[in-house]
C-alpha cells in the first residue's frame, strides 16, 4: 500500500481489538477529523479497507451519533469486524502472544466478571493505526512486544534530546545506528506522527510561550518534547508529549526542568516557573 499515511491513534492489545474492533478518539486527530468530516456524517457507517502487512481485509467504520446523550463535543468513531472475520484473524495471529495470553486469563475467571483483562507492562503490545491518501482505507501496523524490547536496548544510555531530534526531523546522520532495523523504524514513524499531529493542533505555536517562531521567516519549527523522557518510559502518546519552540526545548533539556501536570507548568531549578499558555489536548 503505497500512499501518504496521517497518523490516527495507537491501541493497546485487548480483547475487544482482537475480537470485535476498537473506538478511535479524534479530538486531537487534526488531519484525520478534516477528512472524517467530508465523508462521515454522524450516525453513518460505511465499508472500509484496512492494510496489514501488505494485504488488505474488509471492516466497517461508524461514526456514532452520541453527542446528545454523552454530551460529546466531537465526533466517536469505530472500526469494526467480527471475531471470525480475516481481519480478527489475522490480528490474533500477529499478536499471539497477548491473545493466548488474555483468552487463559478469560478462561480462569469468573463467568460474571466482565472487567478488562490487561497485559502486564512487559506484555503490551500495540496496533497503530494510520489513515491514507484515500478517505475509505486505512493502513495497521503492529508493535509486538520484541519491537518494544529490541527499542528499549537501543536507546538505552542515549540522550534524550539527540533522540528526539531525530523524532522531529526527518534526516537522521548516517553513521547512527539509533533505528538501524524495519522494526525500530516503525516506532519511530509513529512518534513522529504523533508529534506532526500535536504541532498542527497547535497551528505551529510553543505551548509554552505561546510563540510561531518561524512565522517571519516562513518556517515552522516548533518540536515535539517527550514530559517523561522517551529514553527511560519509550511513551510516545499524546499525552506524553508538548509542542514546544526549539528555545523552550533546549532550555527544559539544559536544565532538566520538572513539568507538574496538575499544575500544566515547568518549574527550572533557580525557581522560575512557566505555565502553559496552550494546551488543547493534556488532561
Amino acid at each position: 500500500m503505497k500512499a501518504t499515511e496521517n497518523y490516527v491513534y495507537k491501541k493497546e492489545v485487548d480483547w475487544s481489538l482482537l475480537n470485535e474492533g476498537l473506538t478511535l478518539p479524534v479530538e486531537n486527530q487534526v488531519v484525520f477529523g478534516r477528512n472524517m468530516g467530508k465523508f462521515l456524517a454522524r450516525g453513518e457507517a460505511k465499508n472500509i479497507t484496512v492494510y496489514l502487512d501488505g494485504k488488505s481485509y474488509i471492516a466497517r467504520i461508524i461514526n456514532l451519533n452520541l453527542n446528545k446523550k454523552h454530551n460529546r463535543k466531537s465526533d466517536m468513531l469505530q472500526i469494526r469486524y467480527s471475531s471470525s472475520s480475516e481481519l480478527s484473524n489475522a490480528l490474533k495471529a500477529y499478536f499471539t502472544k497477548s491473545y493466548q495470553y488474555i483468552s487463559n486469563k478469560r478462561n480462569l475467571r469468573e463467568k460474571s466478571d466482565r472487567s478488562i483483562i490487561r497485559l502486564p507492562e512487559d506484555h503490551k503490545e500495540y496496533l497503530a493505526i494510520y489513515t491514507t491518501e484515500y478517505e475509505d482505507t486505512y493502513l495497521f501496523e503492529t508493535i509486538v512486544a520484541e519491537d518494544i524490547y529490541q527499542l528499549k536496548e537501543i536507546v538505552k544510555n542515549k540522550q534524550e534530546y539527540l533522540l528526539e531530534a531525530s523524532f522531529n526531523y526527518d534526516v537522521i546522520d548516517e553513521k547512527s545506528t539509533l533505528f538501524e532495523t524495519e522494526r525500530i523504524m516503525k516506532i519511530r514513524k509513529l512518534n513522529k506522527k504523533i508529534g506532526d499531529n500535536l504541532k498542527l493542533l497547535y497551528n505551529f505555536r510553543c505551548q509554552i510561550c505561546g510563540e510561531d517562531v518561524g512565522k517571519k521567516y516562513d518556517s515552522q519549527i516548533v518540536e515535539a518534547h517527550h514530559i517523561e523522557y522517551f529514553v527511560r518510559s519509550l511513551n510516545n502518546d499524546s499525552n506524553n508529549q508538548l509542542i514546544v519552540c526549539p528555545n523552550h526545548h533546549r532550555i527544559i533539556h539544559s536544565t532538566n526542568a520538572t513539568f507538574y501536570r496538575n499544575r500544566l507548568a515547568y518549574l527550572y531549578p533557580n525557581g522560575v516557573q512557566e505555565r502553559l499558555v496552550l494546551n488543547k489536548h493534556l488532561r
